[in-house]
């Protein structure tokens, strides 16, 4: 047999498909959101050691990016986040839609507003922002942001509300029928009296929405999809809303910091989520929805037909680009007298 010079051996196996790596990987990611068989995973198929730290919220990510110096190659920031990053010249242009695995995307994911065609980013978890409520305490009907703003008897003093400015706000808006990120005043102001009206009726303001709803310190709480499923486990008699009024969305996406020191092996990242197995693994850990197709076949069977992730077929959900400056003046004038 003719002996294949080492360049053209590496062309060949190119042209089979089969990818190669070694080195190093830096991930910046979410607490307690990636699964550690994943990672090993990567690590044994592309001989490539990862390092993983972890933030708790977009801003401190940013913060921490933006000075400089982190070492990091891939963050996981949300949409709007990755909206401010791709703006900002933080983020590569990786072209995931070029990628081997790219077949496997959900089209309704292609072309969301902040990386439309996907040339930065791939999703890592999907969700939506709702309600949960105790249906032993309450037996009305849940499928209403009217349970947060015009709350039944049954759950005043009993409710918990998400610390998150926006969140909160894009809710109220949804409630009211106005636009997200409305910058009328009048309909601001409409917020402003709703809010201090149904404040008396709230118990607290948190992010661990599924201690409180576990523990029973609340019998309802704003949360997140996934974040219910772990809730119910604890509390069975709880059940996730799909308000009438609509929901926002929300895509945290893994995408290369601009400069990143191991290029290449982010890359191999971004298409090795997108495999159907691997997307499967990432939910099975985290407990919310994926943006793979196929990956419902290995997901394991409490997550993949969890009533908190099977929603209505006519359920309106919102993806919502950051609000301008102004309109984020009036909401933090809101917020602030809320919070007072």
């Amino acid at each position: 047999m003719k002996k294949m010079s080492p360049l053209a051996l590496a062309a060949l196996l190119l042209s089979a498909g089969t990818s190669f790596a070694a080195g190093e990987l830096h991930i910046y990611n979410w607490g307690n959101y990636t699964n550690p068989d994943l990672i090993k995973k990567f690590e044994q198929k592309f001989d490539v050691k990862v390092t993983l730290d972890t933030y708790d919220s977009n801003e401190s990510m940013m913060a921490k990016v933006k000075a400089g110096g982190s070492g990091y190659d891939i963050v996981v920031p949300s949409d709007y986040a990755v909206d401010i990053m791709k703006k900002e010249g933080l983020l590569e242009a990786t072209e995931p839609n070029q990628m081997d695995n790219f077949k496997n995307m959900k089209p309704e994911l292609i072309n969301l507003y902040y990386d439309e065609g996907r040339h930065y980013t791939v999703p890592w978890q999907v969700g939506i922002t709702s309600l949960s409520v105790d249906t032993a305490i309450y037996k009305g009907d849940i499928n209403t942001w009217g349970i947060l703003f015009d709350p039944p008897a049954e759950l005043k003093g009993r409710i918990n509300v998400l610390d998150d400015m926006v969140t909160v706000m894009h809710a109220a808006e949804h409630y009211k029928g106005f636009k997200l990120c409305t910058s009328d005043k009048s309909e601001l102001k409409q917020i402003s009296e709703l809010l201090a009206a149904a404040k008396p009726s709230w118990r607290t303001f948190s992010y661990d929405a599924p201690t409180l709803l576990s523990s029973k310190d609340v019998d309802s709480s704003m949360i997140w999809d996934g974040a219910a499923i772990r809730a119910r486990a604890n509390r069975p008699t709880l059940q996730f809303a799909f308000p009438k009024e609509g929901v926002e969305g929300f895509v945290d996406n893994v995408a290369v910091l601009k400069g990143a020191k191991n290029l290449d092996n982010a890359k191999l990242f971004q298409n090795f989520i997108m495999d159907p197995e691997n997307a499967a693994m990432i939910s099975n850990f985290a407990t919310y929805n994926n943006g793979i197709v196929g990956s419902e076949k290995f997901m394991n069977k409490d997550i993949g037909t969890a009533p908190e992730l099977s929603r209505p077929a006519d359920f309106k959900v919102q993806f919502s680009p950051p609000c301008s400056p102004d309109v984020i003046e009036f909401y933090n004038k809101i917020w602030t007298n809320l919070r007072k």
